[in-house]
């Protein structure tokens, strides 16, 4: 691939995660458009530290790339099996969900593929340039700054690994982010907890705290570790209990194209009310990781004296703070009875998730952007940024848009109706066929309104 920047192309998408991979597998059989993504990453990853060798995906493999709104394409899950001719055990196999390590080999088979990537380019600022009537992108490749002329850009840059302050240790400053350099040794998120897993097995008390999936699965590998000797393991979290995802089958609904356009038509106050609901789609804990981690603690009783398990709920951790050997000690307070506890580990890990990554290089166009009472930007139905009047070219966003199309934003298996809806509008016609009966559930009032709903006191 050529590592000189083109003057001009028709899409730029930054940042390659799923999505944007995902937008350009789409892109590669649409003769008549130039699409680049670019990366400032040196190559491909998907979530190397949390890549246990039995963990699976919790969508099914037909949330690939782009087998939702074209099943026949060349780079589906499918095809890939068939390249790599493992169609049959997959069959034999009897499950939908692949492993994530098969899924990143997927992926890593999709890369090899495209010739619309380019890895090690940032991006710096994004302008609108009227003279051109496109955006001027500034991008640094091998140390040397170019310009990209994009007619659209698509941002998806996603999240990255996020630690409250209270988490900060009290002798050491706040951190940015969870990979800084700075920071007590003994405090590590769990995205990076594959890299630590030895020393954590080696340790002689492990705290987890946080309670999703991948807190779980951090768990059930220190459970493990446990039955065979050691850590000592504490799991804390601050909701009321272990709470399971609700991946059932009418529930499952509300991650559906159908519920994403309904929850879009809503008013933006209606929509932030109803997101508070929808946690459980998302921070939850999956029933097989569950029922693992169950069992794990059942065979703990038959196995004799081991070193300590503790599982608790309804705290919240208050502060950290950097003992003289090294260890942190963790406070917190016990939230329906307000005490306050704290107890000692060798190894802190934090599963308290992700945040957006920055998009700073979006700053010039703030002015153009339309935002809500909130200060978001306004998002239109196909994914693209609302602009100010007279400003056709369009930025769109992947996985930015939870405010506006509610759970489905993050989730795998809403990715490749998105592509499809950005390509469709940046081609001005259909080049993919959208899903249109995606859900049993009726969303809307529909047609039976018989009259409008009255006015809410004090409006």
């Amino acid at each position: 691939m050529s590592t000189e920047s083109p003057r001009r192309v028709d899409v730029l998408a930054i940042g390659c995660g799923p999505f944007n991979l995902g937008l350009a597998a789409l892109a590669s059989t649409v003769d008549d458009l130039d699409l680049l993504v670019v990366d400032a990453r040196p190559e491909f990853r998907w979530h190397p530290g949390l890549m246990f060798d039995d963990a699976t995906l919790q969508v099914s493999f037909l949330s690939d790339l782009v087998s939702l709104v074209d099943p026949t394409h060349p780079m589906s899950f499918l095809a890939y099996l068939a390249d790599v001719d493992r169609l049959y055990p997959f069959l034999v196999r009897e499950n939908f969900f692949p492993t994530r390590v098969e899924y990143e080999a997927y992926l890593l088979w999709v890369v090899e593929r495209l010739g619309s990537l380019r890895w090690d380019t940032s991006v710096s600022e994004v302008h609108f340039d009227a003279e051109t009537d496109s955006f001027r992108v500034v991008v640094t490749s091998d140390g040397e700054r170019s310009v990209i002329h994009a007619t659209h850009v698509v941002c998806g840059v996603g999240t990255e690994p996020h630690l409250p302050r209270t988490l900060s240790t009290q002798t050491l400053s706040a951190r940015a982010t969870a990979r800084d350099a700075t920071g007590s040794p003994s405090l590590i998120h769990s995205s990076d907890y594959l890299g630590h897993r030895s020393r954590a097995h080696a340790a002689e008390a492990v705290t987890v705290i946080g309670s999703g999936q991948s807190g779980a699965e951090i768990v059930v590998d220190l459970l493990e570790a446990n039955l065979a000797g050691g850590p000592a393991v504490r799991w804390w979290t601050r909701t009321g209990w272990f709470a399971p995802l609700d991946f059932t089958k009418l529930s499952l609904e509300m991650t559906t194209p159908a519920y994403m356009d309904y929850f879009h038509s809503l008013p933006e106050q209606t929509r932030d009310s109803v997101r508070a609901g929808h946690w459980q789609f998302h921070k939850g804990i999956s029933a097989d990781t569950l029922e693992r981690l169950h069992d794990l603690l059942y065979r703990r009783q038959l196995a004799g004296k081991l070193p300590p398990v503790q599982l608790r709920v309804g705290v919240s951790v208050t502060g950290l703070a950097e003992q003289p050997d090294g260890r942190l000690r963790i406070h917190a307070r016990h939230d329906d009875t307000g005490a306050t506890i704290a107890h000692t580990a060798d190894l802190v890990v934090a599963a308290t998730g992700y945040r957006p990554r920055s998009t700073s290089f979006l700053d010039p166009l703030d002015a153009l952007m339309v935002r809500d009472s909130r200060g978001r930007p306004v998002i239109a139905d196909d994914h693209s940024v609302t602009m100010r009047e007279g400003l056709d070219r369009r930025l769109f966003v992947a996985n930015a848009e939870e405010h506006s199309h509610g759970v489905s934003s993050p989730n795998l298996d809403i990715g490749a109706v998105r592509n499809a809806r950005i390509l469709n509008a940046v081609t001005g016609r259909e080049v993919y066929r959208l899903p249109g009966h995606t859900a049993f559930t009726t969303f809307g009032p529909g047609e039976d309104v018989i009259e409008l709903p009255l006015p809410q006191l004090g409006t």
